[in-house]
């Protein structure tokens, strides 16, 4: 049997890195992430055209924790298609990936006024754990038992890694935020894998612990102007690298190795600052080709208006579409006959007496998922 590993106690902020490891890193990392911050500077309403990759980084965030929901599922349950055939298990996890989108607006909106904070933390942790599995750990406070991580079910003496104690929490997350705010530090990326490392460690909810230590990424980030919107996506990284992730969290705690979570984390920003390059820019390709497309299609002065639409909402249903979209009724109803007809959109579920049709928009929904999926 493995030895338990326990929470470092008067480790944090680590006093010394190997710099030498860190510093050929930093770079690549620093010029990956610029370039990808570039071209989202570029994108017109980036939250609307890039909704989707916000869905699949709430979707990897979720499944690291054991979700098992995809996209495809979560955007037609959200938009009220055939979703009442989801087993009850299904549908939590859905709703657990939509409290996950749901906090990093809450996130985001807090700090239009406020700094990345501990108030902050809490009050997003409240909107991640509302009405799901776990509501009912206290969302939005601190722990005031202790918590242990490993197999389900396993006493305390058998997990894998205990965090700091209840009673020391409270100092725990002091010393975070100050590190959060601490200006002398040699670098920004190797600050935030720190950020991230001691809050995973930490674990001061009861629940929710790694998707909202997921979402300080994208969060300090923005905070310390590296990106001028807080939409980076770096679970895909984690969950394609699962046991190394836990692996490298876990020798910071067992052997003091930082430097090695440090090297981790920096490939991972390198590695995902590409990958939703590639995805941003693809994106914004295909809304070029589309815009053109609809308006020679539809020549409507509502195409711009309906493609936005169509971006924000890839999986819709038809009479939402009707409703919503801001496009006289008639209109919206011709664009749409056009949409299909031109194989623009796909028809996931077909209209049924009073249940409108379900629509989705595969060239969109294919990217984010970085493969022919739909």
């Amino acid at each position: 049997m493995m030895a338990v590993v326990e929470y470092h106690y008067g480790q944090f902020p680590p006093r010394t890195l190997k710099w030498e490891r860190l510093i050929p890193l930093i770079g690549p990392a620093n010029a990956a992430l610029a370039r990808y911050d570039a071209l989202l500077s570029a994108v017109p309403n980036a939250a609307v055209l890039l909704s989707p990759l916000t869905t699949q980084e709430a979707v990897l965030s979720s499944r690291i924790e054991g979700t098992q929901a995809t996209m495809g599922e979560v955007l037609e349950f959200e938009a009220g298609g055939d979703s009442h055939h989801y087993p009850e298990a299904k549908r939590d996890d859905i709703q657990e990936v939509l409290n996950y989108r749901a906090a990093m607006r809450h996130a985001m909106k807090m700090m239009e006024s406020l700094p990345l904070s501990q108030r902050v933390i809490r009050d997003t942790h409240a909107v991640l754990m509302d009405s799901v599995r776990g509501h009912g750990k206290s969302p939005g406070q601190y722990r005031r038992i202790p918590n242990w991580i490993g197999p389900p079910g396993c006493p305390q003496d058998e997990a894998r890694f205990v965090p700091v104690s209840a009673e020391r929490l409270p100092e725990g997350m002091d010393a975070l935020e100050k590190y959060i705010h601490a200006e002398n530090t040699p670098d920004k990326l190797a600050q935030l894998a720190i950020l991230h490392a001691e809050f995973e460690a930490l674990h001061p909810f009861l629940d929710g612990n790694g998707r909202l230590g997921r979402m300080l990424v994208p969060l300090f980030l923005w905070q310390v102007g590296m990106i001028q919107q807080p939409m980076f996506y770096i679970s895909a990284f984690f969950e394609a690298h699962r046991d190394a992730y836990y692996d490298r969290l876990l020798a910071v705690s067992r052997d003091g190795d930082w430097t090695g979570w440090c090297v981790f984390f920096l490939e991972a920003l390198r590695t995902q600052a590409v990958v939703n390059e590639e995805k941003a820019s693809a994106i914004l390709q295909l809304y070029s080709e589309k815009k053109r497309e609809l308006i020679e299609l539809t020549h409507s002065q509502y195409s711009i208006l309906a493609l936005d639409w169509i971006f924000e909402h890839p999986i819709f249903k038809s009479s939402d579409f009707v409703a919503a979209s801001g496009i006289p009724a008639p209109t919206a109803r011709r664009i749409l006959a056009l949409l299909r007809e031109n194989s623009l959109l796909k028809t996931f579920v077909a209209a049924a007496g009073r249940k409108s049709a379900v629509y989705g928009f595969p060239a969109l929904l294919n990217i984010a998922e970085g493969r022919d999926a739909f």
